[in-house]
């Protein structure tokens, strides 16, 4: 039986890139986006009996529910769960963020991830194993002008990360993970073209997917770096 991830944000950047290094490995692979026409594009191309992809708000946590339970009862629990979906303010001072932009940075990267890890980590809890890595940032360990509030969720991903490993069983694991830099859509939009200096997401893939696919219970509660 195939190992089986499960991936938020799974259409584009980092999320997407890794769908196609775990299939081409042998694993099955489960997750979900907003975008309808992505999802289905995955849906389309990968080998059905190794995927299920849905079209996810991750803020939405009764969604969230009802696609766990699809991933469940279709590839079963996952033993590696990537919390991965995310989004970035428009660079600006802080005052200069509206409300709203605000609100929606907090509640895809905090109450998201919080939403994923509330019905899948029952799931791993029942099985006795499991290994939940959450995205964090370089902006999660340091700081930058112009992206205070998606440094701030990101500081909250280490720190929600942290306390969480200290209430789970033996034999599962929380964990952040910095991903490290990489030319993305979203690095793109603080970056601009100097953003074209970094590695693409094919290429970091080929170094994140091992590096992902060998973590244990060992991992729990660490800061961990992608190579």
């Amino acid at each position: 039986m195939s190992r089986h991830i499960c991936i938020t944000g799974c259409t584009k950047g980092l999320g997407r890139a890794l769908v196609d290094w775990f299939l081409e490995h042998g694993w099955a692979v489960s997750g979900c986006g907003r975008d309808a026409d992505a999802i289905l594009e995955l849906v389309d191309s990968k080998p059905r009996d190794r995927v299920h992809f849905e079209r996810v708000d991750v803020t939405d946590d009764a969604a969230v529910g009802l696609f766990a339970a699809e991933v469940e009862a279709t590839l079963g629990t996952p033993e590696l769960l990537l919390n991965n979906a995310g989004i970035i303010n428009a660079n600006a001072p802080l005052w200069e963020v509206p409300a709203k932009e605000f609100s929606q940075v907090v509640d895809v990267n905090i109450k998201g991830v919080a939403n994923v890890l509330r019905h899948f980590a029952p799931m791993m809890i029942a099985k006795g194993r499991g290994v939940m890595v959450n995205l964090s940032s370089g902006w999660g360990r340091s700081t930058s002008p112009e992206v205070a509030p998606y440094c701030a969720t990101k500081w909250a991903v280490e720190g929600l990360s942290q306390a969480m490993a200290q209430e789970l069983p033996a034999g599962v694991a929380v964990a952040a993970m910095n991903p490290g830099i990489i030319d993305t859509a979203m690095l793109r939009s603080c970056f601009g073209e100097g953003a074209r200096g970094y590695g693409k997401a094919s290429d970091w893939a080929m170094r994140a997917g091992p590096f992902l696919s060998e973590l244990d219970a060992s991992c729990n509660g660490r800061q961990l770096t992608a190579p």
